[in-house]
């Protein structure tokens, strides 16, 4: 048989799916009628036992049977998908979030997969390959009883479960493995409808399927170990990214170095899945994500700071933007928490404005895809770096910083009353940012941070009252690290200067205990890490080896987790002086501030550095700072007031000016953009049915295209009168009705929308 050589030129017709649906996965002689009369497997007697040492009867699975056990799968995920309870609504069922053609889709999906495999092998994916899929499921999983519940679901059934089960993950991670074996290589495929009016079977023939034995319950609350995520189809390395808890896996998105791209990570399977782009957020790191019930929520973020925002709903692997009216300006580096219905974002720090560190905020409400401003009277000083927590009627705030430095101060935000109240300074901790704060049900503890401190406080919001933590046996002080509440513990992990190392703090005893190193991720800094109800998963971040922004991520307190094999240990290299940013393709706007970062890793607390910028690509330098501490994460730097293209930053270690780097390619400088409404400005008197023109000048360096809109009530209310319409400066209005004495017209930039201008009075539109 003449072997094809490319995937990508294979299209899959209706005859070759009837062949495959209908005759390729030959179960055997008998068929289910309906997954409520499934026949359970000599052997298997339900959750307690779930070792079936018998084949399975046979059987043929028809595609309407498949979409049934995929929803009896959803529905499991569903059970265990967090509904908050902050949340007074009642959690919706499966049906009211995922249709039946969603299902359909689903199950139309594996079996392409399935299918594009055989044609490209010429043969089938094996019974062995998915029996040892079963088995790697079962070995490796970190929900052992979500696992059983998905295995119950089933029916106990080796035979569904390794078909409805398996099959999609394999199939999927097989795929890609082909995708990343050779990048020209895709799959093209008939329409599903092809598929949803013929039987699909299974070839199981004379196969003895075995369903594997999942590990014991009762293993303790946390046995010091660590077990590895797997990085099958795991999203691309990053770090300054977020991850949510949903309930049944771990979104992560966005990130460093500007992606819109995330997965779900599934620690029943131990496997990932993409989430999807289309309709998207674009491209960030420094933003926030929360998780509501239903969603995940991102919001604000870098570059160059934004205030758009996107709902992903893991269910239909779809996105929703969330609406700019009335949203909180651009910014990053500020907090958000959810408090069961509303997301509440506070504070942070805008790079285009020096200095410009926020003390206001917003309340979103994704029920009705609306803004409300939180009140600023009594806010805590505008600040960035700091952390939030939700107490069940409050948010606290505490920490961060602004260009004066780090603070000891925070605030109790009210949702309520809209109203805030200084959380107090007496015994404290030390002022700090780049710190964790977790939120124990009665306390907020707050620790580490870019004071360089293994300090840390618990603050009773019932007595305004704070209380130090131990520093016996605590973890060494970090920054840039995580921190998640198990429920009687808080867990820190990880941070600068890239470690591996945590500590679990019980507040009950105030004692310490270090977590183990053995099989521990690589030390990373500006990772993610969640608590699942059982296990702390970590993930991502930057690490000290190459590449610097790993896709790697490990799991803790769930084990016994199975032992990895062994790897060669590399030789020890001395890390040379590294430009982080800018290092190529970055566009910084004229007198903005950025962060110019390095490095740090083998860095000494003596060390101090040189920075030069060059405006022509290198030709020519000047300095623009001395005597920085090396140590430190980065220089704030204004940029330079003059546009180039050929932009690049050198840095000289002073102790040793051989050490150096520079960015590895150039980066832009450009003019600031603005756009100021020239007509109508106020006073005019416009003639309904009369053609007038709207006139605005602009710096326009980035070719954004401009949104027009009117008002009839001096800008309570905008009305559309132009889309993405040419920037000349001009545009030809037909002035409407009706007629009204509060008339203004707004105009901003579609790409940057926070670059904007209004009519500064109101003008007429009269009657003929």
């Amino acid at each position: 048989m003449k072997a094809k050589s490319k995937i990508s030129g294979y299209i899959i017709r209706s005859a070759a799916w009837a062949v495959f649906l209908s005759a390729a996965f030959i179960a055997a002689s008998s068929a289910f009628n309906s997954p409520n009369s499934w026949h359970k497997s000599a052997g298997a007697t339900g959750g307690s036992d779930t070792t079936a040492k018998s084949p399975s009867q046979p059987r043929a699975l028809s595609f309407v049977e498949r979409v049934a056990f995929q929803r009896a799968i959803e529905d499991v995920y569903w059970r265990h998908r967090i509904w908050p309870k902050e949340n007074p609504a009642p959690k919706p069922s499966l049906d009211a979030v995922m249709s039946q053609a969603q299902l359909q889709n689903k199950v139309a999906g594996y079996l392409r997969d399935s299918l594009a495999l055989e044609d490209y092998w010429q043969q089938p994916v094996t019974a062995e390959q998915l029996q040892a899929e079963m088995d790697r499921m079962a070995r490796d999983t970190k929900e052992p009883e979500v696992l059983r519940e998905l295995f119950e679901a089933l029916g106990n059934d080796p035979a569904v479960v390794a078909e409805c089960l398996a099959r999609p993950i394999l199939a999927e991670r097989l795929i890609a493995d082909l995708s990343a074996q050779d990048q020209t290589r895709h799959v093209e495929s008939a329409q599903n409808d092809a598929l949803r009016t013929m039987s699909a079977v299974t070839a199981l023939g004379q196969v003895v399927y075995t369903l594997p034995k999942i590990a014991d319950v009762g293993d303790p609350q946390c046995t010091d170990q660590w077990g590895a995520t797997s990085t099958t189809n795991a999203p691309t390395g990053r770090d300054s990214h977020t991850a949510v808890w949903t309930g049944s896996e771990m979104i992560v998105w966005g990130g460093s170095y500007l992606t819109n791209t995330g997965g779900r990570y599934n620690p029943s399977t131990d496997s990932w899945t993409a989430t999807s782009i289309t309709n998207a957020p674009s491209p960030r790191n420094d933003h926030t994500a929360v998780w509501t019930g239903r969603e995940m929520i991102v919001w604000g973020g870098y570059y160059p700071g934004v205030n758009t925002g996107g709902r992903y709903n893991p269910s239909t692997d779809s996105w929703t933007a969330t609406s700019l009216t009335n949203a909180p300006s651009a910014r990053l580096w500020h907090t958000a928490i959810w408090t069961g219905s509303e997301m509440i974002v506070w504070g942070g720090f805008v790079g285009e404005n020096n200095p410009n560190f926020f003390n206001t905020g917003g309340r979103y409400d994704p029920n009705t895809n609306t803004w409300s401003a939180t009140n600023s009277t009594n806010a805590p000083t505008g600040r960035a770096n700091h952390t939030a927590v939700w107490t069940g009627s409050g948010m606290i705030v505490w920490g961060g910083r602004d260009y004066g430095g780090p603070f000891n101060t925070g605030g109790r935000y009210n949702p309520g009353t809209d109203s805030w109240t200084a959380t107090s300074t007496t015994n404290a901790p030390e002022a700090r940012a780049l710190h964790t704060g977790v939120w124990t049900g009665s306390e907020m503890i707050v620790w580490g941070g870019s004071s360089f401190t293994n300090t840390g406080g618990r603050y009773n919001p019932g007595t305004n009252s704070w209380t130090p933590t131990s520093t016996a046996n605590a973890a060494s002080a970090r920054e840039y690290h995580t921190a998640i509440w198990t429920g009687s513990e808080m867990i820190v992990w990880g941070g600068w200067p890239r470690l591996n190392t945590g500590g679990r703090y019980n507040p009950g005893t105030d004692n310490w205990t270090a977590t183990s190193t053995t099989y521990a991720p690589t030390g990373r800094e500006s990772h993610t890490a969640v608590w699942t109800g059982s296990e702390m998963i970590v993930w991502g971040g930057f690490g000290s080896g190459l590449p610097n922004r790993t896709d790697t991520g490990g799991r803790y307190c769930g084990g016994p987790y199975p032992t990895p094999t062994p790897t060669p240990t590399p030789t020890p290299t001395t890390p040379p002086l590294t430009i982080i940013e800018p290092n190529g393709g970055e566009v910084w706007l004229m007198g903005s501030v950025h962060q110019i970062k390095w490095d740090r890793t083998n860095m000494k607390h003596s060390d101090h550095l040189t920075i030069h910028y060059s405006r022509d690509g290198g030709a020519t330098w000047f300095r623009i700072a001395q005597d920085i501490p090396a140590f430190t994460y980065g220089y704030w730097w204004q940029v330079d007031n003059y546009p180039t293209t050929q932009g690049r930053v050198k840095i000289l270690l002073q102790e040793d000016r051989s050490i150096t780097d520079q960015s590895d390619a150039n980066f832009t400088v450009q003019r600031k953009p603005y756009i100021t409404l020239l007509r109508p400005n106020g006073g005019e008197s416009w003639t309904i049915g009369q053609y007038q023109n709207i006139h605005w000048s602009r710096q326009n360096p980035g070719g954004n295209t401009v949104d027009v809109d009117y008002s009839t009530d001096n800008g309570t209310t905008w009305i559309r009168i132009a889309t993405q319409a040419e920037d000349t400066g001009f545009y030809l209005w037909n002035v409407p009705g009706p007629a009204t004495t509060t008339a203004k017209v707004r105009i901003r930039f579609h790409e940057t929308p926070s670059v904007t201008d209004t009519s500064e009075a109101v003008f007429r539109i009269v009657s003929p």
